[in-house]
């Protein structure tokens, strides 16, 4: 199976949604995601946004993967593939993305943030990729690095 990836275009946001909603761990549902106020229209401004880097990954005529990350907060803040795509390198080829944007534009170091539960998969991806846990946030969740460069902007300093 070829899996393509490109830049996510506002038309992609239904399709993001769609994605977003069904993976397996980090499950949030559209009413749960528009109480956080990511709806629809925040989405298609955040894919809009050179200020963003935002990637899909498409198998068999459809998105199956998705990563964005804010460039200006050096933050990734999704990342997620369809269960029955899961294992192929479609996460971490989007995240590769996301790190060589976040290079480009000056960044030294990228920070996310993913459930505090050890064995989730999550957790061992990206510990796998080289990222590395550093503290927790106000609501339990797991912080972790990773530096992509010689840029001047920290991350979460």
């Amino acid at each position: 199976m070829q899996v393509n990836t490109r830049r996510a275009v506002p038309a992609d946001t239904e399709t993001l949604f769609i994605v977003r909603t069904a993976v397996r761990e980090n499950h949030l549902s559209r009413e749960e995601l528009a109480d956080l106020g990511i709806t629809p229209e925040s989405v298609a401004v955040i894919l809009d946004d050179a200020n963003h880097s935002c990637w899909v990954a498409e198998a068999d005529g459809q998105i199956v993967g998705f990563s964005i990350a804010d460039l200006n907060e050096s933050y990734v803040f999704a990342l997620f593939v369809l269960q029955d795509y899961e294992g192929m390198g479609i996460g971490r080829r989007l995240l590769g993305l996301v790190e060589e944007d976040a290079r480009r534009a000056g960044n030294a170091a990228l920070w996310l943030s993913t459930g505090n539960e050890s064995e989730s998969r999550a957790d061992g991806f990206y510990r796998h990729l080289g990222w590395i846990a550093d503290g927790c946030l106000e609501d339990g969740q797991t912080v972790f690095r990773q530096h992509v460069g010689s840029g001047t902007r920290e991350p979460f300093s």
